[in-house]
Formats: C-alpha cells, structure tokens, sequence
C-alpha cells in the first residue's frame, strides 16, 4: 500500500481527494497539513511514498518544502498541487525537485493518475502546463524530460516497431504505449503522424 500525505488548506479538495481513494486497497493518506511545517513534520514521522503539495503555504511554502524533504528523503515523491500555472511558478518547483505537477482545477482521477506515474519512475505535468519555456535543447530534453520508460519506448519506435508490437515487448497495453507517445510528441513539442519515427532516427541517441 502506497503512502500519501497533503498538504493542502481548501477542505472541499481534501475530502474528495480522501473520498477517492477511501476504498482503494493500493493507496492510504496517512497525514495532511495545512502549512509547510506541518507538512515536513509529517513527513519526517510518517515518511510516505507520495506528497501532494501546494505552493503558497503559510510558515514554509511548497518550494521551499519541497527542497527540505528531497534533502532528507530522495526517494519520497512530490507533486506539486496548486492554482499557480506561471513559467516561475513551475521552475522554481522543478528546481526545488519535484516529481510531478497537476493544476487544482484538473479531475481527481487526473490526481490519481499523476500519482501512479510519479511512482513508477516517471515524471507527470498538468495537460495545462507549458513546459516548452524551460530552454532545453533537444538532446538534453530527451534526456531530461522524458522518463525511463518513454526513452526506451522512442529506442523500439526508431527500430521501427509498431505499438503493437512494442507492447507485447514491454508487457503493456496498446494504449498504455499510445499514452507514451503522445506524452513525448507533446515534451518534445513534435506535431504529425511519424513525427516521434522521425525524430529517433534523426538524433539516434544512446538510449
């Protein structure tokens, strides 16, 4: 069972966030804080799998919270949770080490989704976010921006395999690889039918 504390002042999203995962056997919230230094120490005593977090909070706000725990705990994953959709807002959050980065206004299971992905290794952002702003090149984008997963995925697309067949490779679903290619189009900003195809043979990268 997966751990998750929130920190988090709006009751209404606390409750539908515990509502939603009340009978859910893979996740648990053991904690939730309304302002930075609760939430480090709940962290410290609990140490979850998972933080939700926002960013404007009283005493210690997200940003710095999120530097103080990835300090202390690597491993632990932080999601940033909030109505801040500016380029400021998401770098200094990146910086600070975050995981993974939903908007407040987005769906609970968008929530959910976001969590299942930081935890198997991956990075997560808000369909509304604009990560194109963060200047990187493509070589380091490719490396930076796209997961584990995604890269080895853009690995088997430049050998020329079909998602079909780059599922029964990796034991997933048709669409769970259709997910992944439309998460890199839209981190590597590429747009048309064999664009990704393209792209990996063109950089052919160590992957």
């Amino acid at each position: 069972m997966k751990r998750i504390i929130i920190a988090e002042d709006h009751q209404s999203l606390i409750d539908g966030i515990n509502l939603l995962f009340e009978h859910d056997p893979n996740f648990k919230i053991v904690g939730m804080a309304n302002d930075g230094e609760k939430l480090i120490e709940l962290v410290e005593e609990k140490q979850p799998d998972v933080v939700l977090t926002d960013i404007r909070m009283p005493k210690i706000d997200g940003i710095a919270a999120t530097r103080m725990i990835k300090k202390q705990f690597p491993e632990i994953k932080i999601i940033a949770f909030t109505m801040f959709d500016q380029q400021e807002a998401v770098s200094q959050m990146l910086s600070a080490g975050i995981n993974g980065y939903i908007l407040k206004n987005s769906g609970l299971q968008e929530v959910k989704k976001a969590i299942e992905t930081v935890l198997d290794g991956e990075s997560y952002f808000d369909a509304g976010i604009d990560v194109s702003f963060l200047n990187i090149d493509h070589s380091k984008q490719e490396k930076s921006i796209l997961s584990k997963t995604e890269r080895e995925i853009l690995r088997l697309i430049g050998e020329g395999k079909t998602s079909n067949e780059i599922a029964e490779i990796r034991f997933c679903s048709v669409s769970t690889v259709e997910t992944h290619r439309k998460n890199m189009m839209r981190k590597l900003e590429l747009q048309g039918k064999g664009e990704l195809l393209r792209y990996a043979l063109e950089k052919k990268y160590d992957f």
